[in-house]
């Protein structure tokens, strides 16, 4: 049994036209964060709030209109969640696009996974995101998968906006909250609405810029949370209520001042006599700079699950997140109104084809009309334009910049592809490019613009996969030609001595989701192998060679010398390997022959000497590489990549195995018990913290010693535990666990 995707974080894009507010404005949504925190519940929410009257698939020059429907992830039809896999298990697995409107703006939301398994998801939803709302449990604060996702955000530096879920719950606490935000995302959280009534009594909020109380007063179990009342605060209120809201509000003033100049220019001259008495409209105007400066993150609270606050935070969305305007991509400018636009993802549908999701950042993108592809340098018809809605599309006419699309008819792209009207169109952006100096162009070479793509992980887990026939064997290459498309995670390789399929992915969840998508989806019943760790491989020490081939081929002789050096590099600081030449090596070589030297040094990287794992942290020389006439490139290749194996061989073997960040959630009670347990892991405690009733014990462990603890972790404590698994570094391991995992590859174990 999996934990629910309930609140972790939830990111948005906001889009709009400040110039003609009655077009409305554009906000791109996505969830993302740790697991059990409810986003999706909260975008569920989200779609209580719109009027029945909006609820038809109408598209004007005034209005865009999407229809909603209000389901819950705890009854297994949330509409995000509409994969059977997800529906069984009440977690999300892959990201999911709506579109809603909310008061005059846009709305695309992306609903994606929580759980590490699936951080591609999460990474590919940011990279074509304007903003972001960040979602916790108000009970625990920040956890494990929320700073891995918060650490995406920043990486594409996306303003955020904090809000604070389940503050219904007993052991709520918003100081707890905001100091963990404070703490562990080093983040500067400002606190714009204090809680009214805890726990059960959790009521409403108290808007802080404007005074004004918020309360849902739920009357019945079918009460929906649409309506609720609004009053100023006044002196008649609770007085402690009314001292907290008059402490945080001046705290609040005092924190935007610092954090901008110009609101703090304007309270010093205008207000200077009485602080308090700064207008709203100043405050929240002040906030959203801050908040598009990435100097603080806007927290906001209320509780999904009984529709309380989710009204205001859409409202926060539309107030403190960014147009697309205002944010500035320098590569999109060089195509000034010709479309550009990037594929972040690619769904297969069984009537339509592949299903491309594209974000637009300049032109216009039409139906019936071809495009060209930068990355796969092709020319392809698009036939449909659609609206996502989870897995339910909208077609329409056109979509304009800073909007998602879905689109049907493009069969070769893939996920970071950079998608352009014409070749005409790429060669006179390279050209604006260049004209503005930003781009060096090489003798011969046309620039070209081509948006940054989507970083994909590394597997850390790979199995066996076989079909129930050899007759099914070409519909299993197909169901996995197709996944990999979809989820880039997913690599799929052919073992070079036993000539079987091998799954690797991001973990045990990942594959187990895939092997049943192939039984669901495609009809084949697979077995898998038992799961494997994709160790690495690095060397121990420098070393050089010297090799020399010499073929004949069709009585052609080819005849080849390599002489090259390796060496480790910093195995703390993990990297690719690379690959250097000589200063006499790179002015004597033709472009050609250096490209089949890298193509012989790449290939050796791939598959190390010991156990034929893939090799990191190795550096290689070229120092020096002599052929005679008529030899191909290919012997070239040959030659390097033997003599690469001589001088791995000679330099020392070292594997390297993937260790976990491990944070495990448990009662005191049972924590020596945990703590046992680890240590026969090989696990290495780095701190315990207490949150509440409960301690967070912080380790890092090796990922072989974790096969299966989910199932241990529940009987060590009754069920009384979570955890979150997170891949930290790759180490060395020591030479008695090395030669234990070489027997058993061996079958000496």
């Amino acid at each position: 049994m999996y934990p629910r995707s309930e609140t972790s974080a939830l990111w948005l894009t906001l889009m709009r036209e400040r110039q003609q507010p009655q077009r409305g404005c554009f906000i791109t949504l996505a969830t993302q964060g740790h697991w059990e925190v409810s986003k999706t519940k909260t975008c569920g929410r989200a779609y209580v709030f719109l009027q029945p009257s909006d609820c038809l698939f109408v598209f004007s020059s005034h209005s865009l209109f999407l229809s909603l429907l209000v389901l819950d992830v705890d009854d297994g039809d949330t509409v995000t969640d509409f994969m059977a896999q997800e529906r069984e298990r009440g977690i999300t697995i892959q990201s999911a696009a709506v579109t809603f409107d909310w008061k005059s703006h846009r709305i695309n939301l992306i609903d994606t996974p929580g759980h590490v398994d699936f951080t591609l998801e999460v990474e590919r939803a940011l990279r074509v995101l304007d903003g972001a709302v960040a979602v916790f449990d108000a009970s625990a604060g920040v956890e494990a998968q929320t700073l891995t996702v918060w650490r995406q955000a920043e990486k594409h530096h996306i303003p955020c906006v904090c809000f604070l879920n389940k503050m219904d719950k007993p052991a709520a606490n918003l100081s707890f909250s905001i100091k963990s935000i404070r703490q562990k995302l080093k983040a500067n959280p400002i606190l714009l609405q204090i809680p009214v009534g805890t726990g059960k009594n959790f009521t409403g909020v108290v808007d802080l810029l404007t005074n004004q109380k918020l309360t849902w007063k739920l009357r019945s179990m079918g009460d929906d949370g649409r309506v609720f009342e609004s009053e100023t605060l006044n002196q008649s209120d609770e007085p402690d209520l009314l001292q907290v809201v008059n402490e945080a509000r001046m705290a609040l003033i005092e924190q935007v001042a610092d954090l901008d100049d110009e609101f703090a220019e304007v309270l010093l001259t205008d207000f200077s006599d009485n602080f308090d008495a700064v207008p709203s409209i100043k405050l929240q105007e002040a906030v959203r700079r801050v908040t598009l400066a990435r100097k603080g993150v806007p927290v906001l609270c209320g509780s999904s699950l009984k529709n309380k606050g989710v009204q205001p935070l859409l409202d926060a969305i539309v107030a403190y997140l960014p147009a697309p305007t205002e944010r500035h991509h320098d590569l999109v400018r060089w195509y000034k109104d010709d479309l550009c636009a990037l594929a972040f993802k690619v769904l297969h549908d069984k009537q339509r084809g592949p299903l491309v999701f594209l974000r637009i950042y300049s032109g216009t993108l039409k139906p019936q009309t071809a495009v060209h592809n930068i990355n796969r340098n092709s020319i392809e018809r698009m036939s449909r334009l659609l609206v996502p809605f989870a897995d339910q599309h909208v077609e329409i006419p056109s979509m304009t910049a800073g909007n998602i699309a879905l689109t049907v008819g493009l069969k070769q792209t893939i996920t970071g592809d950079t998608i352009v009207s014409s070749k005409a169109s790429a060669a006179a952006a390279g050209r604006r490019a260049q004209n503005d100096g930003r781009m060096e162009k090489k003798h011969g070479d046309s620039v070209t613009v081509v948006l940054s793509g989507v970083e994909v992980p590394d597997p850390v887990f790979f199995c066996t996969i076989e079909p129930p026939t050899m007759a099914k064997q070409a519909d299993l290459e197909n169901a996995l030609n197709c996944l990999q498309r979809e989820d880039p995670s997913l690599k799929v390789r052919i073992d070079p001595d036993s000539g079987q399929t091998v799954l690797c992915g991001m973990g045990e969840l990942h594959i187990e989701i895939i092997h049943d998508r192939i039984r669901r989806e495609y009809g084949i019943e697979t077995h898998l192998g038992p799961l494997q760790v994709a160790y690495r491989e690095t060397i121990l020490h420098e070393a050089s060679a010297t090799d020399t081939l010499d073929r004949t081929v069709s009585e052609k002789r080819h005849v080849v010398t390599v002489e090259l050096a390796v060496r480790p590099a910093d195995i703390s600081t993990p990297g690719s390997c690379d690959l250097a030449f000589t200063e006499e090596v790179e002015g004597q070589l033709p472009q050609q022959v250096k490209d089949a030297v890298e193509n012989g040094v790449n290939s050796s990287f791939l598959q190390g000497p010991l156990l034929g794992y893939p090799l990191q942290s190795v550096s290689a020389l070229i120092q020096s590489v002599s052929m005679e006439p008529g030899t191909s490139l290919a012997m070239v290749s040959a030659c390097v990549s033997r003599c690469m194996l001589k001088a791995l061989k000679q330099a020392g073997s070292q594997i390297l195995e993937p260790v976990m960040s491990l944070e495990v959630t448990v009662g005191g009670e049972y924590l020596s018990t945990v703590l046992g347990d680890l240590a026969q892991r090989r696990g290495t405690v780095r701190d315990i913290q207490s949150r509440h009733d409960n301690k967070v014990l912080l380790a890092t462990v090796p990922l072989a010693e974790m096969m299966g603890y989910s199932t241990i972790l529940r009987t060590l404590t009754s069920g009384n535990a979570t955890f979150s698994l997170e891949l930290d570094t790759y180490e060395a391991m020591n030479p008695q666990d090395q030669n234990m995992l070489l027997k058993r590859r061996s079958g000496m174990l």
